[in-house]
């Protein structure tokens, strides 16, 4: 007898059921192979331009008081002001998420891992103390100033800052990069530690998190570096196994290449030919993602769009909407996030109070409003959603507190 996926996927639950009533209880490893089969079943027949909810998400880690004070073990992370992209760890099969809130409920330099077959979010590394818009918060105990940084005890950095669109991940080495950039006078807190401000680490603040160690570094480099403002980009760029760092405006007009290997920065000099960068260049609060087959740095920051050539560091705005247009997108890196879809060659762009998703066409320079079929994502916070691209699985991902939702935008 033959049956269905559907009804396969019934079977073993039912089977699930009966060892239960037997056992007393399932194995957990029963349980969560069971769950991905689930997932993995259904996704599999997932046809293009439809959606569908998987579930609410399992919460799992190693959970200490800051966090149970904060209820993540209960929620786990959810979006957070200006800390909403999400980076894909190919060798992990999974999706990393690191970030603070602006302030409410709390500022944290906790990291987590979502895993799509199992809908488990996973804390990676629990907090530190909670800390203060710009300081160390109530309990700066767990601080000490070590090599010219600021460190807590367990390694992780004592000042968190947003992401804004300032993280990525360093494929090869295995680790998350972020410029973890904020407003803290670090100078005060150097003196009130006991410690010389002189003797402070000057450069960029920029951090890695290796997830298979569980482990916070601050990655030192020397002379020249760039300045680190807020609402910046970071992307990594295979093709040339480097980071592009870019921002566009009073603080530092440029684009600057970090070459890990080296552990050294470079400016491109980015239009320097054309002498437009500020013109032609992404602005602030700019979301993008990296098309490797055409070898550009696409990002849109409100509506507009532009192309950054990664072989000549070039930027171009390919695209200027109006400011009320509704056939753009409005991308902000604290209300949309913007991804690529190996599948279409196209990047989408969610806008995530609504779950609007656009794709945008790079070699026709053209945004459509998508419209999925299937199942809706159920109401709940926009603002605290986030959202990723599972490339093994070939759908986007947004998840809220209480559910997780899948769409496929091309069937492979």
């Amino acid at each position: 007898m033959k049956f269905s996926k559907s009804e396969r996927s019934h079977f073993l639950a039912w089977i699930a059921i009966c060892r239960w009533l037997v056992a007393g209880a399932p194995t957990a490893l029963y349980v969560a192979d069971l769950a991905a089969q689930t997932v993995e079943e259904r996704l599999s027949t997932l046809p293009a331009n439809h959606a569908m909810v998987l579930g609410p998400p399992r919460i799992e880690g190693e959970f200490n008081d800051t966090a149970r004070a904060f209820r993540l073990h209960r929620t786990g992370p959810t979006g957070r002001d200006y800390t909403l992209k999400m980076v894909w760890a190919p060798e992990r099969g999974r999706a990393l998420f690191a970030g603070a809130n602006h302030g409410v409920p709390h500022r944290l330099n906790d990291v987590w891992e979502f895993d799509l077959p199992t809908l488990t979010w996973t804390m990676l590394y629990a907090p530190d103390n909670a800390r203060s818009y710009g300081g160390l918060g109530d309990d700066p105990s767990d601080v000490e100033y070590k090599d010219g940084i600021l460190v807590t005890r367990r390694g992780g950095p004592a000042i968190i800052g947003h992401t804004w669109w300032g993280i990525t991940y360093d494929v090869p080495r295995r680790r998350l990069l972020y410029m973890n950039t904020w407003v803290s006078d670090q100078d005060q807190i150097i003196k009130r530690l006991g410690a010389d401000p002189a003797t402070r680490y000057k450069g960029p603040p920029l951090w890695a998190f290796e997830p298979e160690q569980k482990r916070w570094s601050m990655v030192k480099s020397e002379r020249p570096w760039p300045r680190a403002p807020f609402a910046s980009m970071l992307e990594y760029v295979p093709s040339i196994d480097s980071a592009i760092w870019h921002s566009n405006d009073w603080e530092q007009y440029a684009t600057w290449l970090y070459d890990p290997k080296l552990n050294n920065w470079r400016d491109l000099k980015a239009n320097a030919a054309s002498g437009d960068f500020t013109k032609q260049s992404a602005r602030p609060e700019q979301v993008a993602y990296v098309g490797p087959v055409r070898n550009l740095i696409v990002a849109h920051s409100e509506r507009s769009t532009y192309h950054f050539d990664v072989a000549r560091s070039q930027w171009r705005k390919v695209l200027e909407a109006p400011k009320d247009s509704t056939d753009v997108p409005f991308g902000h890196d604290a209300r949309s996030v913007f991804y690529y879809d190996p599948v279409s060659g196209h990047g989408l762009l969610v806008e995530l109070a609504s779950v609007t998703v656009w794709a945008y066409d790079p070699a026709t320079i053209k945004w459509q409003r998508l419209q999925p079929e299937g199942e809706a994502l159920p109401k709940g916070p926009g603002h605290r959603r986030l959202a990723f691209i599972d490339p093994l699985r070939n759908v986007l991902v947004v998840t809220q507190t209480d559910a997780i939702w899948a769409y496929r935008y091309r069937a492979k």
